[in-house]
């Protein structure tokens, strides 16, 4: 018994809390990691307490239902104390304590019914316990996380509150912006009639002022003529006017448009005898100039003397297959926005969004000079007519004016408000005229080095500009898809010509400046006749935008510089629209030789490719 007894007090001690039958538990993953506000992370906590506390409750509710069933044996009294004094420590007491429980059941001393085994009662005391201790734990986490809940939620409603009342005051605000938007509307439909009424009339007086001043210029050049050949018949012989008289022939006679046109005329020379005398009389009153430096515009009536060079040939797309990639240049680390032949010499300018202009010998490709002092990209470059200057502009609102022979920048024109798109020169080389994101074009006096006009007139940014040769016409491009052409004696608008259905990009003449070629914002080209102001012929090149158009010298063939990469060359003769494909990303501007025999280009990929 006694043997029995030891055993079983062995088996009592060597059980492990923790393995209740073979029970495995399930392994609690940890949290993943959410990113939430400080607030947001509160509130969650709480919400799973508060979850976590009701399945809690839920379990004590019905403790047999939420645990498995686990067999107990009943423990006997002196096992109870043996364990509780092995628990406790006490060794001494223990090994006192067995040696008198022996010797008592030995004697027989021990009654059946204090040897028996401890109540249930006692071990699910000390249960409930050590349960009470983990509940009370328990709370105390709860309410922390509760009074935290409940600081996150006051927060939270505060922050409810102001963003709602903050949402009523932008209502109220879009309402009535929106408001004044239909008021305002309603009142510019209202002078949309009159408004109208005055451009028309505006237009009309343009053209009106443009015919009469070039009627001047027709009667002036007769009446210049005719003043030298009296001069002629003076110095050579005198004339007996007595003898004459008989023989002059009667005039016919005038209708009443010749006699009106007659009168304008003699209107128009008694006025400039006028200002003439008054100019003798008083040098110091100056009716046309009002800066001592000014330049005067040359005469309209000169003839372009490369159109007596200009022979007609077949074009090079015509004699070959077409044009083949010959070079290719690496001219800068960014975007090509410009390019700009010498008027005389094999020497190419190119301008770059790098903020700097190069200037190359081709086609060997070796660098002869550089220019920097923009402080923003640069969009357009032009050669001086006689080769001695560069004229840049830049995204600064500047334009520069580089000698040469000085390797340095001589003049700054400042005026432009935004972005300038491009430049040109006159064919005098005194007048330089320019274009800007600002929707105006300004016409530069270069001797005064002031602003001669401005022209206004487009209502969108004004992408390029060009003089037509040895003439004071200027033509230009507008985002408004328009094309105007301007009298820069007089800055005013003379002609504009709509059929653009989108922004236009470029404009330019051809040689003997009866044609106009422009491309917009979908790729669409058009040719223009000059003198009828009407569309003659439009060509799908898109859907991607054209950003720049050339005419080769014999005006057979039109290169269009497209965002998609490729170089466009349209026959005029055979309607037949060519790609060149080469470059690896936008083609931004394209130009002929002087000769026609190569096609150059630039693109966004830095480079320059020479095409024959």
């Amino acid at each position: 018994m006694e043997g029995d007894r030891d055993n079983y007090y062995l088996d009592q001690v060597t059980i492990s809390e923790g393995s209740e039958d073979g029970y495995q538990y399930e392994e609690i993953p940890a949290d993943d990691d959410i990113s939430l506000t400080e607030g947001d992370e509160d509130l969650l906590r709480a919400v799973q307490t508060v979850q976590e506390l009701a399945e809690d409750v839920q379990s004590q509710r019905s403790p047999i239902s939420s645990q498995r069933p686990v067999s107990h044996k009943p423990e006997v009294v002196d096992d109870f104390l043996r364990n509780f004094l092995i628990k406790m420590g006490m060794m001494k007491t223990l090994e006192c304590f067995q040696t008198e429980w022996y010797e008592m059941m030995q004697k027989g001393l021990l009654q059946p019914e204090a040897v028996g085994f401890v109540p249930d009662v006692y071990a699910h005391n000390q249960m409930l316990d050590s349960e009470i201790k983990s509940l009370k734990k328990e709370v105390e986490t709860y309410k922390l996380a509760a009074s935290k809940a409940k600081e996150s939620m006051v927060k939270l409603q505060k922050e409810r509150d102001f963003h709602r009342m903050h949402h009523k005051r932008v209502a109220q605000e879009k309402n009535k912006l929106i408001n004044d938007i239909k008021r305002l509307k309603a009142h510019y439909a209202s002078y949309e009639p009159l408004l109208r009424q005055l451009h028309e009339k505006y237009q009309t007086v343009l053209r009106q002022k443009m015919l009469t001043s070039l009627e001047r210029d027709r009667a002036v050049g007769e009446v210049t003529g005719l003043q030298a050949t009296l001069k002629n018949l003076e110095s050579g012989h005198k004339v007996d006017l007595h003898m004459k008289k008989d023989e002059v022939k009667p005039k016919k006679e005038e209708g009443p448009t010749q006699k009106a046109i007659r009168e304008a005329r003699e209107k128009e020379l008694l006025h400039e005898g006028v200002a003439l005398y008054n100019a003798e009389k008083d040098p110091n009153n100056q009716t046309e100039k009002t800066h001592p430096k000014d330049s005067e515009f040359p005469p309209d009536n000169r003839v372009n003397p490369l159109l007596a060079q200009l022979k007609e040939k077949t074009s090079h797309l015509l004699k070959t297959s077409g044009y083949n990639l010959s070079n290719t240049l690496k001219a800068h680390e960014l975007a090509v926005s410009c390019l700009a032949l010498h008027p005389r010499k094999e020497i190419l300018v190119t301008a770059s969004d790098d903020r700097l202009w190069k200037m190359w010998s081709i086609p060997s490709g070796e660098i002869i000079m550089t220019g920097e002092g923009h402080s923003d990209w640069l969009s357009g470059c032009c050669f001086h007519p006689n080769g001695t200057k560069l004229a840049t502009c830049s995204g600064d609102s500047t334009v520069r004016i580089w000698d040469f022979a000085k390797s340095e920048c001589i003049l700054t024109l400042e005026g432009h408000t935004h972005a300038v798109w491009g430049c040109s020169w006159h064919t005098c080389g005194d007048f330089l005229a320019s274009c800007s994101l600002d929707n105006n074009s300004k016409i530069w006096d270069l001797n005064s080095e002031r602003c001669r006009y401005t022209m206004r007139g487009h209502v969108d940014s004004v992408n390029s500009i060009e003089f037509l040769p040895y003439s004071n016409i200027v033509l230009t491009s507008s985002a408004d898809k328009t094309l105007s052409l301007w009298d820069a004696r007089m800055g005013v608008c003379a002609q504009t010509f709509y059929g653009h259905l989108h922004s236009c990009n470029y404009a330019t003449f051809n040689m003997k400046g009866d044609t106009i070629a422009s491309c917009d914002s979908y790729g669409t080209l058009k040719l223009w006749d000059v003198r009828k102001v009407s569309a003659m012929l439009s060509v799908d090149a898109g859907p991607h935008p054209g950003n720049q158009v050339a005419f080769d010298p014999s005006g057979q063939l039109v290169s269009l510089a497209s965002n998609d990469g490729t170089v466009k060359i349209l026959v005029l003769t055979s309607g037949q629209l060519m790609s060149l494909e080469g470059h690896e990303d936008d083609a931004q501007c394209v130009i002929f030789d002087h000769k026609g025999d190569y096609l150059i280009s630039g693109g966004s990929d830095g480079t320059v490719r020479f095409w024959s």
